[in-house]
């Protein structure tokens, strides 16, 4: 009978390892500007799931855009847009990169002080709460993982090319399957007064130059002498 049972549970057993995504790692790195550049790098898959996970119709470039669009449509949040990049695989490691835009005022939005012209902008992180197939039996729940509010998460500082970042970052070795689990968010390097409040992130940037522009009397002024020139033209050409 113990040789019964051994001999139907160790076939499962090995099942179970051979579909198992061995050091299988996940790290999505949004980067903000004046929208939001997310890369998801799904790395180091199990051959099979990779293979799949390519040839998955419903797993493309779009994929995971469309699901944090409609996800917030569901609630109620609409102004949201999204752009993308094919993605990118790599056979020999068994990664996949996925990489899009979002943008719209209920993902990022700002504010001008029109003393100091500063500008002050409002991140929303809210989206990153979602969950993707990447084929029929591999699924990540991000929701599940990054529910934690985005104030309760490590802030550090990232040089990169030179430049120093305030960053904010999650990273979990508890996922099930998966060897590790990261997010991050990387603010401006010329961000300052860096807040967070639950979910959302506040911080603000120098003056651009169009906003100095737009705001100079300089521009008046220039606006006059183009009416009183195009006034007297027209007066001799009467």
């Amino acid at each position: 009978m113990k040789k019964t049972v051994l001999t139907l549970v160790f076939p499962i057993a090995l099942a179970v390892v051979l579909i198992a995504p061995a050091d299988a790692s996940v790290f999505v790195e949004s980067t903000i500007g004046d929208s939001v550049y997310v890369i998801c790098s799904f790395e180091n898959l199990d051959t099979n799931i990779y293979n799949e996970a390519i040839a998955n119709p419903q797993f493309n470039s779009t994929t995971i855009p469309q699901i944090i669009v409609e996800n917030l449509e569901k609630q109620g949040i609409s102004n949201v847009y999204y752009g993308f990049q094919p993605n990118t695989n790599d056979d020999e490691t068994k990664t996949i990169r996925v990489s899009f835009y979002l943008s719209g005022s209920d993902i990022i939005s700002f504010t001008i002080n029109r003393t100091t012209m500063q500008r002050t902008y409002q991140v929303k992180t809210e989206w990153r709460k979602f969950q993707v197939n990447l084929t029929s039996n591999f699924s990540i729940n991000f929701a599940q993982y990054f529910a934690e509010p985005l104030a309760n998460w490590q802030k550090t500082n990232l040089t990169t090319e030179g430049s120093t970042h305030t960053a904010f970052s999650f990273e979990t070795t508890d996922a099930g399957f998966l060897d590790t689990l990261s997010f991050s968010f990387i603010l401006p390097a010329t961000a300052t007064d860096v807040q967070v409040e639950g979910d959302t992130i506040t911080y603000e940037v120098s003056p651009y130059f169009e906003d100095v522009f737009i705001n100079s009397p300089f521009l008046i002024l220039a606006a006059l002498i183009i009416i009183i020139a195009v006034a007297l033209v027209y007066r001799r050409v009467r």
